[in-house]
């Protein structure tokens, strides 16, 4: 399985196991920083949602994947990012379903993390 090809909402369970965030895609999580450091996707870029208006520049490069911990703020943050011509994907169930989909959860220095 993979990303559909159109940006919008998709499941963890549509994600490669082998490749779940592909070369030109980048997992932008949303989270505030406390929620980030007790657990994230390896190679995720976190960028709170409060602090999005004003960080625009702060954008990583490539086609952005969104993650919370629900899909609440990230769908909230998609549809804005969308507004302002980003191209941007939505992790529906946030990162409670990257976890439950057997993907792993790490802190900075790569032990095991947790979703907060």
């Amino acid at each position: 399985m993979a990303i559909p090809s159109y940006p919008g909402n998709f499941s963890a369970r549509a994600l490669d196991a082998s490749d779940p965030v592909p070369q030109g895609f980048v997992l932008l999580d949303i989270r505030e920083e406390n929620e980030f450091v007790a657990g994230h996707a390896p190679g995720a870029v976190n960028l709170p949602m409060t602090r999005l208006q004003g960080r625009m520049d702060d954008l990583p490069d490539g086609k952005l994947i969104l993650a919370c911990r629900t899909g609440s703020r990230s769908v909230q943050a998609m549809d804005w990012l969308a507004l302002r011509g980003q191209r941007v994907w939505n992790l529906r169930d946030g990162m409670l379903a990257w976890r439950l989909a057997g993907f792993p959860v790490v802190r900075d220095d790569g032990t095991p993390g947790a979703i907060i």
